[in-house]
């Protein structure tokens, strides 16, 4: 089968190439999926870059955590799959050398989950970091319902799903944050009430205004170490700051303010939801994906001979949305 893998850290011209490797074979409590769609991610180039470590965790890594596809083989002790089932899949790479970035990927059986017939392949390749991160964010600690939301970023694959999932969760007021009109636009059509352009507009002065001096009940964040003194600006008492990035390993937080407004900090990463937890978000999802109550944000869907421009799409920052590769041309694709 074709595959891409990387053998050394380092850009992603120089170190993505694609292969071909034998068809994987699931074991006992495993299943395979024959990929149509593989989400890039943020962390998938950062692995890729060794942005976290310089470090090879495997000797090759097929990377890409999340993907969607057609289940088309089945390991000993497997009830809950059968061959043709739609699904998504999440973790892939994450712990594994295997990622979503080829023909086919094995996965233990309950890291492929049944995606509703009425969602796209390519969409179900975008669930399982940015869907999920979005939804946990929203429902964590009670959730959002009667509060103040503010999500950082609105226009980013987590932000765009955030705030769609924070106006169905019965939030109050939704901000968010944004660096240009288009991405204003794009925030205010996934059911924002009022966005805060952070390069051209006085970020906390605004926020202030918009919530007549009250301040937000949560913001769900995307870069603590850019946005962290703003943030306890902008929280009222009794609040909560929901961190899930940060462009820097450590962080100073401004203490004084957080312990006069009482505020909590809670920090995650989908990779390490509790499974209660990750089981509330999915079914929630799985709810919403089947009653059609979320749009979906692909800026690129490329071939997989176009991995190196995915990766460099994803590492500009420029698109507006999810990058999807697929390792299948036209009529071969699954779906």
């Amino acid at each position: 089968m074709r595959a891409v893998k990387y053998s050394r850290t380092g850009s992603a011209r120089d170190v993505l190439e694609i292969v071909d490797k034998d068809r994987p074979t699931p074991g006992p409590g495993e299943v395979r999926v024959r990929i149509a769609w593989s989400g890039v991610n943020p962390s998938d180039t950062k692995s890729r870059a060794g942005a976290r470590s310089p470090f090879m965790p495997f000797p090759e890594v097929t990377p890409h955590s999340d993907g969607a596809g057609i289940v088309d083989a089945i390991g000993d002790g497997v009830a809950t799959h059968k061959n043709g089932d739609r699904v998504w899949v999440w973790n892939a790479a994450w712990g594994r050398p295997d990622g979503t970035s080829a023909e086919w990927v094995v996965v233990p059986a309950g890291q492929a989950v049944a995606l509703p017939a009425n969602v796209p392949l390519e969409v179900g390749a975008c669930l399982g970091i940015p869907a999920l991160t979005a939804c946990h964010a929203v429902l964590m600690n009670g959730g959002v319902a009667g509060k103040r939301v503010l999500v950082a970023g609105g226009a980013g694959a987590v932000g765009y799903y955030a705030i769609q999932m924070a106006r169905l969760c019965g939030a109050s007021q939704i901000i968010a944050t944004v660096s240009s009109d288009q991405k204003a636009a794009l925030a205010k059509s996934a059911g924002a009430d009022a966005s805060v352009n952070y390069r051209s507009e006085k970020l906390v002065e605004r926020v202030h205004e918009l919530t007549s001096g009250a301040g937000v009940d949560r913001i769900i964040e995307v870069d603590l170490a850019a946005n962290a003194m703003a943030d306890f600006q902008m929280l009222a008492a009794n609040s909560e700051l929901v961190v899930y990035g940060s462009g820097q390993p450590e962080v100073p937080v401004p203490f004084v303010p957080g312990i006069l407004k009482n505020i909590r900090l809670s920090f995650f990463i989908v990779y390490h939801l509790l499974p209660d937890d990750r089981a509330v978000a999915t079914e929630r999802l799985t709810r919403w994906l089947e009653d059609g109550a979320l749009n979906h944000q692909i800026a690129a869907r490329l071939e997989l001979d176009a991995i190196a421009e995915a990766h460099e799409l994803v590492e500009s920052g420029k698109v507006i949305g999810n990058v999807v590769v697929s390792p299948w041309q036209g009529a071969d694709r699954p779906g």
